[in-house]
C-alpha cells in the first residue's frame, strides 16, 4: 500500500510565462475535438510536467463535466488556477483559446469572401458528411455512459420527440433534469416530474425573424454556453435552434460549414461560435467584432464557472437529487445532439459520394479511432479533386 501523499506532486507552481507557453503550444496544436484535447493534457501535465497527480486532473475533469460549457477549456481553466490562482485562470483560458479563435477569424474572412467559389463549395461539399460522422461517434460514446438506466433512455426519447415538436430546448434540458429525479421523488410519494413531457407542446416555440444586432448576439451566445451540458458536439443544437430556426442570421449550409470549419481547426469546438460571429456580423459591417463578441460571450461563462463552482461541485455529486438532475440535463443535452445531427445530416449526405464519404469516415473514426482532423483534411482532398 502506498501511503504517500498524492495532492502536491509538483511542489514549485509554474510561471505565468511557463502556464502561457504551454497553453499556447496545445491551442495550436490539439486538434481532434474535446477527447483529444483531454488525452493531451494529461500527457502534458500528468505524465511530463508532474503538474497535478492522476487523481488531482481526474477531480478536475469531473468538475468540468459538471457544469456547463467546453468541458476541454474548462478543464485548461482548472489547471491554470491550480497552479497561479485567478491569474493562472485567465492566463491559460485565454492562451488556450486565442491560437484558435485567430485562426478561425481568418478562415471565416476567406469564407466570406470566397465561399462561393465552386472549388471552395467542393471541398465544403466532401467535408461536410466527416463532421457529421464524427459527431455520429461523439453521440454514441457519450451516450453509452450517459445512459445509466431505462429511465434515462426513456427521458431521452421523450426529449427527442419534444425538440422535434420544437419545444424550447432551455425547457427541455430543465424538464429533463426535473423528470430524472422522478425515482427518487416517488419514495416522497409524488409522480409529478413523469407528466412534464406530455405537457411540452405549450411550449413550441414559433420562429420569427429578428434584426442582426451585436447585443443580441453576444446574449445569444452568452446564454448558450451557460446552459449547455454534454459536449461541444451539443453546441450543433443550440445553434441551429437559435441561429437559424428562431434568429434566421444563418442558413443550414452555413451552420455545416461553421461546424466543417470547427472540426478542422485546431483548440476548443466553441470556436465555431467565432466563424459565426464573423460571418453575420460581416453583412452589417462588423465582422471582426461580430467574431470577438461571439467568441468572448461562448467562453466567459467557463472563467466565471471554474472559478466559482469549484468548492462546491463535489457537494453537488454527493447529493442523490442533485445528481440525479444532472444526469437528466445532460440525456436532455444528448437528445437535442441526436435530432441535429439527423437534421444535419439530411443536408450533408445528399448524394452516393456523399454518403460513401460519411461510411468511410464512420468506419474509420469507430473502427479505428483514427483522429478526427486527418479525416477532415483528407474529405477536404477529395472534394479539391472534384
Amino acid at each position: 500500500m502506498n501511503d504517500a501523499p498524492a495532492a502536491v506532486v509538483h511542489p514549485k507552481p509554474a510561471s505565468l510565462a511557463e502556464i502561457a507557453l504551454v497553453f499556447l503550444k496545445l491551442g495550436t496544436v490539439a486538434f481532434g475535438g474535446p477527447a483529444a484535447h483531454i488525452a493531451m493534457m494529461e500527457d502534458e501535465f500528468v505524465r511530463r510536467r508532474k503538474w497535478l497527480s492522476r487523481q488531482e486532473f481526474l477531480d478536475r475533469l469531473g468538475a468540468a463535466n459538471l457544469i456547463p460549457g467546453p468541458s476541454s477549456t474548462e478543464l485548461a481553466i482548472h489547471i491554470g488556477f491550480n497552479q497561479r490562482g485567478w491569474q493562472g485562470l485567465v492566463v491559460a483560458g485565454c492562451c488556450f483559446i486565442v491560437p484558435a479563435a485567430l485562426l478561425v477569424t481568418a478562415i471565416a474572412a476567406a469564407y466570406v469572401r470566397y465561399g462561393s467559389l465552386p472549388r471552395v463549395e467542393h471541398i465544403l461539399y466532401a467535408v461536410k458528411p466527416v463532421v457529421i460522422a464524427v459527431v455520429a461517434q461523439a453521440f454514441w460514446n457519450l451516450g453509452r455512459s450517459a445512459v445509466k438506466s431505462a429511465w434515462l433512455a426513456a427521458i431521452g426519447l421523450c426529449a427527442v420527440v419534444a425538440y422535434a415538436s420544437h419545444v424550447h430546448e432551455l425547457v427541455l434540458l430543465a424538464a429533463a433534469g426535473i423528470a430524472a429525479t422522478g425515482p427518487l421523488l416517488i419514495r416522497f410519494r409524488t409522480r409529478a416530474a413523469m407528466f412534464l413531457f406530455p405537457s411540452l407542446a405549450a411550449f413550441a416555440v414559433k420562429p420569427a425573424v429578428t434584426p442582426f444586432g451585436l447585443t443580441r448576439l453576444f446574449l445569444t451566445f452568452l446564454k448558450i454556453s451557460s446552459v449547455l451540458f454534454g459536449s461541444g458536439y451539443v453546441l450543433l443544437a443550440f445553434l441551429r435552434s437559435d441561429f437559424v430556426d428562431r434568429l434566421h442570421w444563418l442558413t443550414e449550409k452555413q451552420l455545416l460549414d461553421a461546424v466543417a470549419v470547427g472540426q478542422v481547426t485546431p483548440g476548443p469546438v466553441f470556436t465555431t461560435a467565432t466563424f459565426i460571429g464573423y460571418v453575420v456580423g460581416s453583412s452589417q459591417g462588423a465582422a471582426v467584432r461580430g467574431a470577438v463578441v461571439a467568441t468572448v460571450a461562448v467562453f466567459l461563462p467557463a472563467f466565471i464557472l471554474v472559478a466559482a463552482s469549484g468548492p462546491l461541485l463535489p457537494r453537488i455529486r454527493r447529493s442523490a437529487l442533485a445528481g440525479a438532475f444532472l444526469d437528466g440535463v445532460i440525456i436532455g443535452s444528448l437528445a437535442l445532439m441526436g435530432v441535429v445531427a439527423w437534421q444535419l445530416g439530411r443536408a450533408a449526405i445528399v448524394d452516393a459520394i456523399t454518403l460513401a464519404i460519411a461510411l468511410a469516415s464512420a468506419i474509420l473514426l469507430f473502427g479505428f479511432r483514427v483522429n478526427s482532423a486527418w479525416l477532415v483534411i483528407g474529405a477536404a482532398l477529395v472534394g479539391w479533386a472534384l
